[in-house]
């Protein structure tokens, strides 16, 4: 089946070289804990499931090898640098330098030897299974069905600086139609509003890198990123699974049922 799951946000092991001064707790609201687990049917539909073990706090996989903002490094960076607005604006860059709450994560210059550590054992090791998956799934079938998955806190838009509103259950993005066939787009969403759920496109998540690098649907090669509210599944203070955990799993696995008959289809066609 070329169904390509990934979730590049929901890794909870905390490298030992992190050497972070803000405490873990701030750190943590930053992770889609437990996104891994939601998603874990589907290797029971005939797709794949790759999820980071790391956290995007220490080198974030869903951004741009050089989406880096050099004023944090103690020395010159020998390499291309073209940090995104983002980056400089809210320190969330390939290496993140704020927490979601502006709280600084270091109280020291990272050095150039450890930031391209980070990437040599964990950034490009990442979208290189990533990207080998999709490779493989497109020589056999010809394209692939690629869902980028996370998850948001329950008040995303005031954490994004927008005017504080309800955020969907499920927000779906495509960069704006960009990166995967509308009839894909819709027959998540659908799966999602049978079982209940509300769901917004582009709003107030769009996607990023590796939707981006990823969408191609001229080519077949079809990426949507999917964004589920954290309330409706765990805690978001302790990060503890809540009662609905099950219930959003169950349903899910719906989901996953309702996608793969599509992309049978359309192999059929």
């Amino acid at each position: 089946m070329p169904l390509v799951c990934d979730s590049p946000h929901s890794g909870t092991h905390y490298p030992d070289d992190f050497d972070h001064a803000v405490e873990l707790a701030a750190l943590r609201r930053s992770e889609d804990t437990h996104v891994e687990a939601l998603w874990s049917g589907v290797p029971l539909v005939g797709g794949s499931l790759i999820a980071a073990t790391f956290p995007r706090s220490y080198i974030d996989p869903n951004r741009l090898e050089s989406d880096i903002d050099v004023a944090m490094l103690d020395g010159p960076w020998p390499h291309r640098a073209s940090p995104s607005p983002r980056c400089i604006e809210q320190g969330n860059g390939l290496v993140w330098r704020l927490t979601p709450e502006f709280l600084p994560i270091y109280a020291r210059r990272l050095s150039v030897g450890e930031v391209e550590r980070r990437i040599q054992h964990y950034w490009r090791p990442y979208r290189q299974v990533v990207d080998d998956q999709l490779r493989r799934v497109a020589e056999r079938f010809g394209g692939w069905w690629h869902l980028n998955l996370h998850s948001m806190p329950s008040n995303a838009y005031e954490r994004l600086g927008l005017k504080a509103r309800c955020v969907a259950d499920v927000v779906l993005g495509d960069l704006d139609g960009s990166t995967c066939a509308p009839e894909f787009l819709d027959v998540v969403a659908a799966a999602f509003k049978l079982r209940g759920y509300t769901v917004s496109v582009n709003d107030p998540y769009k996607g990023q890198d590796l939707i981006r690098s990823s969408g191609q649907p001229a080519n077949n090669r079809h990426s949507l990123q999917i964004e589920t509210n954290r309330a409706l599944y765990m805690d978001e203070q302790t990060r503890e699974r809540n009662a609905h955990f099950i219930t959003l799993k169950r349903d899910i696995d719906h989901v996953l049922r309702d996608v793969s008959a599509f992309v049978q289809a359309c192999l059929v066609h």
